[in-house]
Formats: structure tokens, C-alpha cells, sequence
């Protein structure tokens, strides 16, 4: 392996958490400790509440203003790609209503709205000058939000590579990383004026492992080392990006990046569990925030991937490039991830929460297990388990002691369906936030630096390859006439919003 992937090469970093960290924990260790009460589910003064969205999901627009496709049109074109062939040409034609959108994340008491560019809509082949009728619409935005006293917050890239750049190799490819940091400089200049909270990426693991591994997300391929070269190029792109927003910005603005980071917790302390779950946790946490916040890759990475690549796409100088310091750590959290060993490749689909596909996302893993973690669970199949979030909080303020945590996704999806008084109740959502929330606040009263909590999502969307069939939105959008309807979990955060303290699981206003 090239010498500057190794911890040696930079060894003034901090040693990454596979070598200093406890081995995962097993349940019994964990989900059957809950998070302990706290006197008062009060938040500080400062925290900020939020809600998020993507691009390619609530946009639509696709053809409009210069964009063209991403790599999620291509795909969710393709037949048999996404439920019912369902795609994000229309989805719920936020680009057109956005000042409708505004006003009601306003009369929800939202502090902060997390949303993504659309780098296609800016950038329409990945390269060259901006269309400025693609920047034009998020000036608008922008402008709107700071109208309504309404902090902007961006992500740079949500999974939408231009096609033209999946065309010429995508995210396994170097030039990709360069093209980004083309990109940020881009958006940066134009909006970094007005808006002082920007993210990188958002989920990299599922760009590289769910597009080019098990191909369950755009753009389908399924490489085992292609996904490997892919997070390597998304680090890089990150880093690059990082740099170039900061040339190109105000110095009182924030950089960050939003990872998916699993809470890995194996079946049993036997040391083959133990081992299995030191390798997920490389392979989902590691192999990113080993060379972010670390500057190297965990050496349990290296040989647990030998056999699918050597690695020698990393390149001298790529994990100083990598390393740039951030302002904040955005957390995306939803269910913890368990594990065990075994002796073969496991027959059947894997229960790892992440889509059907004859493919792993896990390349080198094909001896672990995944299982089914016990408890209630939402409509995509995941356990709720408020005790991972207070767990993957106070994982990462040990780790990246001095740099603070916005929660940038966590939610729920129901069957929501509107009542004969065209009402939505969701109790089962207000009780997943209550409980996160007061997670959330334990993590705090623990010493954790959390400065705020983005909803996912503001409203139903289009969800990626489960098309329009789940709903996480805190506001129902009926699909056949876009009309948004705030749920009772909105009305619920609205007041948490208002207040500051959570209400009770049965107060609705």
C-alpha cells in the first residue's frame, strides 16, 4: 500500500477509533440500558431547530433553467430501479412553491432549513461556468429564509452527480474530487455572503457503497473496488471542497459534513463478533472519519480489504488534503447496526437495513452477519432505539474533542394517511422524536457539545429507490395535488421549537 495511506506517514494525527476505541458493544451492554431521564427535557437558549430536504427530492423542475440530468434521473429512469418506477421530475414541485414552502416552515417556528444544491441545476456537465439562472433560484431561496428570520444552512452534494461526470467515470474517478471543489468554489462565491452554515457531503458512505457497491442507489453499478475508489475520491472531495469554500467565503462562516456514522453493536462479546464488528465499523465509519478528523484510514480498513484492492489510488498528500478542520460534525442517525460472525457468506437477503441486491455494500464483510435489532420499528424496517443517537453523540465528543455536533438528519417513516377531516395524525412520529430529542439533551447534560437538530424530513418526498411509498415528512404532501398539510408532529416540534422544553407525547396544538 502507498506509504501516505498509513498512520506512520502522518503520525502527528490522533489515532483512529479502531485503535482506541472499546470493540462495539454488544446488546446487553447497550439497547437494554435505556437513556437515562433527564430533570428537565429543556434545551439550551442557543439551540437551533431545524428541518432538512435534498434536491433531487423535492425539486422537480428537472428540465428547467439549464439543468440537466443527474445520476438519480438516470437511474430512476431505468426500469426496475426505483418502486413502480417512480422518479423526481415533479416530486413535490418545491423549485415552483418555494415561498409557499417558506412561509409554513415560518409558521412552524423553524430556526434553521438544511437543503441541498443541486449541482446540475448550477453546473449542468460538471465543469466549466455556472448557469446563473440554476443560482438565480437558490439566491431566492435564500433570500426568503433570511426574510423569515430562517437560517440557511447548505449541503453542497446530496447523492446528484451530473450524469456527464458519472459518464466520464464518477466518483471513482480522481477528476471527480477536482470537479467538486470547482463546484463549492462556485456556490460558495455566490452565496457565501448570506449564508453562513455549509456542508460538504452528506452520507458519503451511501454515495460509494449503496451507488457502486450493491447498486441499490444511484448510479447502480456494483464494484467492490470501484465503491472502495469512490469514498477515497469523496474524501478528497471533500477536503478539496472544504478549501475552496474557505477561499472563496467569509471567515465567519461554518464548514461541516454530514455522515451517515453507524452505531455497530454485535450479537455477543465472543472475539469473532468482536472482530466482525470491528470491521463494520471501519468499513462504515472509519474509512470516513479515520482521514477527516484524523488524517489516516484505520489499518483494520487495509487488511480487511486486501483482497478486493491494494489501495494505491491514494496518493501522496491526498490525506492532508483530506484533513482540513471543520467547524462542526454533523451526525445522521436512524438505527443502530448489529452483527456477528459466521462461517460462510449468509444465504438470503442481508437485514442491514440498506435495500435488497445480490451485492454487498460491504466489500471484504462477506463473513458477517447482519441481524434484525429488536424492538419497535418504523415502515422502513428500522428498529427505534433512541440509545444509539446518545451513543454515536458521545462516540464522536470523545473522539473529536472541541468540535460540535449538529444532529443534521434524524426521523421516522409512517403510513401516514389524512383522517375524513383531512387531519394527520402521527403519534408514532411524535413519540420517535420525543424520544431522540431527550437523547439528545442527555448527550448535552453528558458533556456533549450539540448546538442543534434537523428534522428529516420537512416534508413526504420523493424517497429515493422506495420512490413516493414512504412518507418521513413532518408536513403530508398529497402527491396527486402537491397540497402540504402539517402533521401533528409538526404542530408538536413547532412548539418544542417555540419553547425550547418538549411537550408531552400527547400535546399537539
Amino acid at each position: 500500500m502507498p506509504e501516505s495511506v498509513t498512520p506512520a506517514a502522518t503520525s502527528a494525527a490522533p489515532a483512529t477509533p479502531a485503535e482506541t476505541s472499546a470493540a462495539p458493544a454488544t446488546p446487553a451492554e447497550t439497547s437494554a440500558a435505556p437513556v437515562a431521564p433527564v430533570a428537565s427535557v429543556t434545551f439550551p437558549a442557543a439551540f437551533l431547530w431545524g428541518a432538512a430536504t435534498s434536491a433531487y427530492q423535492i425539486e422537480g423542475a428537472v428540465r428547467e433553467d439549464g439543468r440537466t440530468p443527474s445520476i438519480w434521473d438516470t437511474f430512476s429512469h431505468t426500469p426496475g430501479k426505483t418502486a413502480g418506477g417512480e422518479n423526481g421530475d415533479i416530486a413535490v414541485d418545491h423549485y415552483h412553491r418555494y415561498r409557499d414552502d417558506v412561509a409554513l416552515m415560518a409558521e412552524l417556528g423553524l430556526g434553521a432549513y438544511r437543503f441541498s444544491v443541486s449541482w446540475s441545476r448550477v453546473q449542468p456537465t460538471g465543469r466549466g461556468p455556472a448557469v446563473q439562472r440554476g443560482l438565480d433560484f437558490y439566491r431566492r431561496l435564500v433570500d426568503e429564509l433570511l426574510a423569515h428570520g430562517i437560517k440557511p444552512a447548505i449541503t453542497l452534494y446530496h447523492w446528484d452527480l451530473p450524469q456527464e461526470l458519472e459518464d466520464a467515470g464518477g466518483w471513482p474517478e480522481r477528476d471527480t474530487a477536482y470537479r467538486f471543489a470547482e463546484y463549492a468554489r462556485i456556490v460558495g462565491d455566490a452565496l457565501g455572503d448570506r449564508v453562513e452554515q455549509w456542508i460538504t457531503l452528506n452520507e458519503p458512505w451511501c454515495s460509494a457503497f449503496l451507488g457502486y457497491g450493491s447498486g441499490v442507489h444511484a448510479p447502480g453499478r456494483t464494484d467492490a473496488a470501484a465503491s472502495l475508489r469512490a469514498a477515497h475520491h469523496l474524501n478528497l472531495a471533500h477536503g478539496l471542497g472544504t478549501s475552496a469554500l474557505r477561499a472563496a467565503m467569509p471567515a465567519r462562516n461554518t464548514v461541516a459534513v454530514s455522515l451517515n456514522s453507524s452505531v455497530v453493536r454485535t450479537v455477543s462479546d465472543r472475539p469473532a463478533d468482536v472482530a466482525a464488528g470491528r470491521r463494520i465499523d471501519d468499513l462504515a465509519n472509519g474509512v470516513f472519519h479515520g482521514p477527516m478528523l484524523h488524517g489516516a484510514y484505520p489499518q483494520g480498513l487495509f487488511a480487511a480489504t486486501a483482497s478486493v484492492t491494494d489501495w494505491s489510488f491514494v496518493q501522496d498528500g491526498d490525506l492532508g488534503a483530506i484533513n482540513q478542520p471543520l467547524d462542526a460534525l454533523g451526525l445522521n442517525y436512524y438505527t443502530p447496526t448489529l452483527v456477528s460472525a459466521t462461517e460462510s457468506a449468509p444465504a438470503g437477503p442481508r437485514a442491514d437495513g440498506h435495500g435488497a441486491s445480490s451485492f454487498s455494500p460491504w466489500p471484504g464483510a462477506d463473513d458477517v452477519l447482519f441481524h434484525l435489532t429488536p424492538g419497535e420499528r418504523t415502515e422502513m424496517g428500522w428498529s427505534i432505539d433512541p440509545t444509539g443517537l446518545h451513543e454515536l453523540i458521545m462516540r464522536y465528543t470523545r473522539e473529536a474533542p472541541g468540535l460540535p455536533v449538529y444532529i443534521t438528519e434524524n426521523g421516522a417513516a409512517y403510513d401516514d394517511k389524512p383522517d375524513p377531516e383531512g387531519r394527520v395524525h402521527d403519534p408514532e412520529r411524535i413519540a420517535y422524536l420525543h424520544g431522540h430529542l431527550t437523547a439528545v439533551r442527555r448527550a448535552i447534560t453528558d458533556g456533549a457539545d450539540v448546538r442543534g437538530y434537523y428534522l428529516w424530513s420537512l416534508m413526504d418526498n420523493f424517497e429515493w429507490a422506495y420512490g413516493y411509498g414512504k412518507r418521513f415528512g413532518a408536513v403530508y404532501v398529497d402527491y396527486a395535488t402537491l397540497a402540504r398539510t402539517p402533521k401533528s408532529s409538526a404542530r408538536w416540534y413547532a412548539r418544542a421549537a417555540r419553547t425550547g422544553t418538549l411537550p408531552g407525547t400527547t400535546a399537539v396544538e
